[in-house]
């Protein structure tokens, strides 16, 4: 259960430039580790929501943004590259070493996703290196009831599919890109209400609609189970919508 994955083109962030020059720059990674227990796995949806809230939850964290923050200059050069994160999945032991690390525990429903500072692509701390990262997928059982249609909702691409690992770390970058386009109050308003969001997938007409409506768009950098350049998942949150 793996994800390479890069913002889309161009990328919104703080730190943005030139494709040739995040390229180019030293590549990091994002690690988020799902808790899969055998008896007791989450939901899908729980999970992607939880994955994509732990993102954010990082993302505002005064360890990241301080100017002397603990984690600020790891934030910021993988901000300064290709935005990429790695979905692997712990139980038991492994779980408790993983929560062991430096990281934020986000929970949702059933699901707990713990979320860490970026690390070099070549740089795992030992107990995430060793994580399974495939041989696990998550389903829901029912249909998600639908979203609340005043509130930040992920779409994910009716026509692609993707594994449970994948979706996870597609959501997060919706959920980013979304973050990078709010002004200072309305980040401050979801942060105070516990980063609430949705996943959903629409209907085709639906997503139609969707892309052409100027929100940000997630557009797959192609490392991993799908085509590169396939749109996954685009962020409806309240305050983008009807924008030019």
């Amino acid at each position: 259960m793996t994800t390479h994955d890069t913002a889309p083109e161009p990328a919104r962030s703080p730190f943005e430039h030139a494709a040739a020059d995040r390229d180019a720059a030293p590549q990091f990674v994002l690690p988020l580790v799902v808790r899969l227990e055998r008896d007791a796995p989450p939901d899908r949806t729980d999970a992607l929501e939880t994955a994509a809230r732990a993102v954010l939850t990082l993302l505002a964290d005064e360890r990241a943004t301080a100017v002397d923050g603990p984690w600020t200059r790891a934030v910021h050069d993988w901000q300064d590259a290709r935005i990429r994160k790695v979905v692997r999945r712990a139980r038991g032991a492994e779980w408790r070493r993983a929560e062991a690390l430096p990281g934020i525990t986000v929970t949702g429903a059933a699901a707990e996703v713990r979320v860490f500072p970026p690390v070099p692509l070549d740089g795992w701390p030992k107990d995430l290196a060793r994580l399974q990262v495939s041989g696990t997928e998550l389903d829901d059982p029912r249909p998600p009831e639908p979203a609340d249609p005043a509130g930040p909702v992920l779409w994910t691409n009716p026509d692609v599919a993707m594994s449970a690992g994948k979706a996870m770390a597609q959501a997060g970058h919706g959920a980013q890109l979304a973050w990078w386009e709010l002004g200072e109050a309305d980040r401050e308003a979801w942060r105070e209400d516990g980063f609430a969001l949705s996943v959903r997938t629409p209907s085709r007409p639906r997503w139609e609609r969707l892309t052409a409506a100027g929100l940000p768009v997630v557009r797959d950098a192609g490392f991993t189970e799908i085509a590169p350049g396939s749109c996954t998942v685009i962020a409806d949150h309240p305050a983008l919508r009807g924008r030019p």
